[in-house]
């Protein structure tokens, strides 16, 4: 599971969404009373509020890479003085491979990973045990690694044609022990090479070998702003389980959840169906696994808060999911990455859940099924549903 080296400033720029038109028309229309216009999606959008990854969509695109177009990825594979690799780099390359083709599933095309490597191992200049790889593992330190093995592998690449790395260490290093992503911090040295700073790494550890691929699509959210949805303390999978790869990588529904694919600019504000104030709303939600259609439905409850609803459905990156229908859940952009920045409103907290899944995992509504805020008034009712997504009302009091 990954952790990010804490080194944490004040972002420098602020990006702020361009509200689009939404598409559902409020349930309170009639033929004699015209409704008023539905509010833009930007009026739905939260600000971030933790200067790091979080759940907000002012993502400084300074800092975070970009998260759309082709992303070009240079694989580095290292191995140490006191863990000499005996094995050929090819079934390292192999086994992150696939996330290539996850990745653009899950972005409906709108990001593309093209991975490239070294065929060869790189030997870094100092032992796998001195690298300090721990849960505390400090910034510092951190970026010393990558720069070792960007230094290191110099002579073999022009690091000026690529976005960000990936380092993949041999097996025999079990001091590389998890995985964690490297952002740099504008107000250090940094890691220069061929007239280009690198910015952006994925430095893979031993764990890369447990949550197999996707590890590298879960890493990688992080350099496009992402926040980690697993908890820091106490049960790991607390707050989402297994419905978005940010919180468990091997989890049954790993597709990204709609908020974050509207954050990241793979679902357009055309897509977003937005409630911002008192009133109500009916959107037809076509679930988020397949391109077109609107994604999600949004009741913001303050500043920095909102809850929303998508469709799910075991189908394409979610083939393995636990239970399909309506998701819920609420967004906190006030909340740091591991405490629960989104946390799954659970539809059945009482049910056994199959082998295979955690109670979590089975969270999704039905039709007939409701979910209630009383503190800030928020409801939402899943009206019906159908092969390719569900009919939801939005309701603030």
């Amino acid at each position: 599971m990954s952790a990010l080296p804490t080194r944490l400033r004040p972002l420098a720029v602020a990006v702020a969404l361009v509200a689009g038109p939404c598409l559902a028309v409020p349930a309170t229309a009639t033929a004699t009373e015209p409704a008023a216009s539905p509010a833009p999606a930007g009026s739905c959008a939260l600000p971030g509020r933790t200067g790091w990854t979080d759940e907000g969509h002012t993502t400084d695109r300074v800092r975070f890479q970009r998260s759309t177009g082709t992303h070009r990825v240079l694989t580095l594979f290292v191995d140490f003085p006191d863990a000499p690799a005996t094995d050929s780099t090819a079934p390292y390359a192999a086994e992150l491979a696939p996330a290539a083709d996850w990745m653009r599933t899950a972005s409906y095309g709108r990001s593309r990973l093209a991975l490239s490597s070294l065929k060869r191992w790189i030997r870094m200049p100092a032992d796998s045990t001195s690298y300090g790889f721990t849960r505390d593992l400090t910034f510092e330190a951190h970026e010393k690694y990558v720069r070792d093995a960007i230094t290191a592998a110099d002579p073999y690449a022009d690091f000026s044609r690529y976005d960000m790395v990936y380092i993949v260490p041999t097996k025999a290093a079990a001091a590389i022990s998890f995985s964690p992503t490297y952002l740099y911090d504008p107000a250090t040295p940094g890691v220069f090479a061929d007239g280009t700073r690198l910015k952006w790494a994925v430095t893979f550890g031993q764990d890369m070998w447990r949550w197999g691929y996707k590890v590298a699509d879960h890493e990688t959210g992080h350099t496009f702003g992402l926040p980690d949805l697993y908890s820091f303390t106490g049960a790991t999978h607390q707050y989402v389980g297994g419905w978005d790869v940010m919180g468990n990588i091997a989890g049954p529904a790993p597709q990204y959840l709609g908020w974050h694919s509207w954050k990241l600019g793979w679902t357009r504000d055309a897509q977003v169906a937005c409630l911002p104030a008192r009133g109500s709303r009916t959107v037809r939600l076509t679930s988020v696994e397949r391109p077109g259609g609107t994604k999600i439905a949004v009741l913001r409850t303050s500043g920095t808060t909102a809850y929303a609803a998508e469709s799910r459905r075991a189908t394409g990156n979610d083939r393995d999911a636990c239970s399909t229908g309506v998701l819920i859940y609420k967004v906190d952009s006030a909340t740091v990455t591991g405490k629960g920045p989104v946390r799954i409103m659970n539809a059945h907290p009482s049910s056994t859940p199959p082998a295979g899944c955690t109670t979590l995992d089975m969270a999704a509504y039905a039709p007939g099924q409701s979910f209630t805020d009383p503190t800030t008034g928020a409801r939402i009712d899943v009206l019906s549903g159908g092969g390719s997504g569900e009919v939801v009302r939005l309701t603030k009091s």
